[in-house]
């Protein structure tokens, strides 16, 4: 049976692989649990290494340089039980041919979840009721400012995992869905069940905007003041993405000038906020402190996830969540 090591920090083991998924592993490759952490030194490690084929990281995984991998010459397969591993692989990753397979898919779900919960709560103008209710105490107000979710519009920035899960989501309701995303076919469209618009069109057509784009060179501050400020009256735009993608300044400034809007921000940048930010104190800005992703139990789905992908790799099978060297370049 081959050798698999965990790299990850060690308080992350038990939430990501608890016993069960441990056990399952064991099925599949020899492993005493001992956790190689991203402040660990290879050269300590050498012997444990040295026979290494498969790696179950997670975060507070290190980073896969040429001088790690030097010391896992026989390394076929990283299994990553997180979210994304942007930065976290090299290049020496795919010259090695090694596998890389990620929960990111899974950590999808609980990020759609969320946004459906948002994108339902702000059609019945949910937030901005609880403001009016709060400062005017007039019980009958939310019914003259509820639009409600019948037929209304919804836009969807990015067909991502995320962005496309929410599309998903979403079709049980009777709403109109638009979506943005220059690198998609037109003609995906009868696949996904929505329309794709221009973006400068999907902020001003739709009651609710979310955003799911992955933070790359072309997507920084890709969200302007005047993009946010043509949303329709009483619309909200969620965030649950990056902070960067979003001029967040002109955020601010669209918050101040039309108190009809909300919006609902599970990401800023900085990340955390600085203290004095107008954002903690505009009562139109919904802050969450990155909970969409994976929390709790949900955790665990991943390393369930990357047990499974250890099943089908080792029986030979294809693996449903492989990365490609391409794939990884464009992804959140």
């Amino acid at each position: 049976m081959k050798k698999a090591i965990f790299m990850l920090a060690e308080p992350v083991l038990s939430q990501v692989y608890p016993s069960d998924i441990r056990e399952a592993i064991q099925k599949y490759y020899e492993t005493e649990f001992d956790v190689f952490q991203a402040d660990n030194s290879p050269q300590n490690r050498a012997d444990d290494l040295k026979e290494v084929s498969a790696v179950f990281a997670s975060w507070g995984a290190p980073k896969f340089t040429k001088e790690l991998l030097d010391f896992m010459p026989q390394l076929e397969i990283i299994y990553y039980g997180a979210g994304t591993m942007k930065h976290l692989l090299t290049d020496e990753v795919w010259k090695r041919n090694i596998q890389v397979t990620t929960a990111n898919p899974i950590n999808a779900i609980p990020v759609a979840e969320y946004t459906l919960s948002q994108i339902l709560f702000s059609l019945k103008n949910g937030w901005l009721n609880v403001r009016h209710y709060r400062g005017e105490k007039k019980f009958t107000f939310g019914q003259q400012l509820s639009l409600g979710a019948y037929r209304q519009t919804v836009g969807i920035i990015s067909l991502s995992q995320i962005g496309r899960r929410v599309i998903d989501l979403l079709q049980p309701f009777d709403l109109n869905i638009l979506y943005y995303d220059p690198y998609v076919d037109d003609n995906t469209d009868a696949s996904i069940n929505a329309t794709k618009v221009s973006l400068k069109e999907l902020f001003s057509q739709s009651q609710v905007v979310s955003l799911h784009s992955p933070l790359l060179p072309e997507t920084e501050g890709m969200i302007t003041g005047d993009l946010l400020a043509s949303i329709p009256k009483y619309g909200t735009f969620i965030n649950t993405a990056r902070g960067a993608i979003v001029q967040q300044d002109q955020l601010i400034h669209v918050l101040q000038s039309r108190p009809d809007l909300t919006a609902i921000l599970d990401v800023t940048e900085p990340e955390p906020l600085e203290k004095d930010s107008p954002l903690f104190v505009l009562s139109n800005a919904v802050i969450t402190p990155h909970i969409a992703g994976s929390l709790g139990s949900e955790i665990a789905r991943m390393g369930q996830t990357m047990a499974d992908e250890a099943q089908r790799f080792v029986n030979d099978e294809p693996l449903k969540h492989e990365i490609t060297e391409s794939s990884y370049r464009i992804m959140a």
